[in-house]
């Protein structure tokens, strides 16, 4: 909820003016959806909050510790180290959302995750993320201790190189991260639909027929308002 991003900001604004690094934890599927919270300025909280991580002077680093999803994970995520359990997931969106919208079947949400490559390897391999951090075997509710000391020693290695920079290189470093994301990646149009086994033509501009048929009050709407628009100029 916006509540809980602004409450957020407060925290990382006095850390900053504290000169304390910020270490924030990051497990969920995304910001609240409620038409409540978007009254609240949902959308403007999450975008208040990105822009605090992006400008504070202190080192911030960033664990996803179980699910990592949308905007509501990326506004305490815009960090300068993101780190992730070797299990954990990270996504713009859920892989039943993507499916839903790229193939119109929820139960397709495999094959989505596997486009989205939302696994810690995937990600550290796009440099998305910086680190992974090793689970216990059978996963990190197998054995609280190890885990808490993996993410601990993590934490402490990627802390101890950050407060070595400067805060104008903290800021610069942490901008650049976001914004050199895909910047030196190239995909042809073909690559794309191979990669994620989309259908082209059903995902081809020209393809009118389908066009017609998955829009068909949108087509009407806009036949009626050309139509009024040209006994408009007829008559007037």
């Amino acid at each position: 909820r916006p509540e809980g991003y602004r409450k957020s900001m407060r925290l990382m604004n006095l850390a900053d003016r504290l000169n304390i690094p910020i270490i924030t934890f990051i497990d969920t599927p995304g910001a609240y959806p409620g038409k409540g919270a978007e009254e609240r300025g949902q959308a403007e909280a999450i975008a208040k909050c990105i822009e605090c991580c992006l400008n504070v002077k202190v080192p911030m680093i960033s664990v996803v510790i179980g699910e990592g999803g949308s905007g509501g994970a990326i506004a305490l995520a815009t960090a300068n180290k993101v780190l992730m359990l070797e299990y954990s997931v990270y996504s713009v969106i859920s892989p039943e959302g993507c499916a839903s919208i790229l193939w119109r079947d929820p139960k397709k949400a495999k094959e989505a995750a596997e486009a989205m490559k939302i696994s810690s390897q995937d990600l550290l391999e796009n440099k998305i993320i910086d680190e992974i951090i090793k689970e216990p075997k059978g996963g990190a509710h197998r054995n609280h201790d190890e885990m808490v000391s993996n993410v601990t020693m993590s934490i402490k290695k990627n802390l101890n190189e950050l407060i070595q920079v400067s805060p104008e290189e903290l800021i610069y470093q942490r901008k650049n991260r976001f914004l050199s994301i895909g910047r030196d990646v190239m995909i042809t149009k073909e690559e794309f639909y191979k990669d994620t086994h989309i259908n082209t033509v059903a995902f081809s501009p020209f393809n009118w027929k389908l066009l017609l048929q998955n829009n068909r009050r949108l087509v009407a709407t806009a036949v009626v308002i050309v139509v009024l628009f040209i006994l408009a100029l007829i008559f007037a």
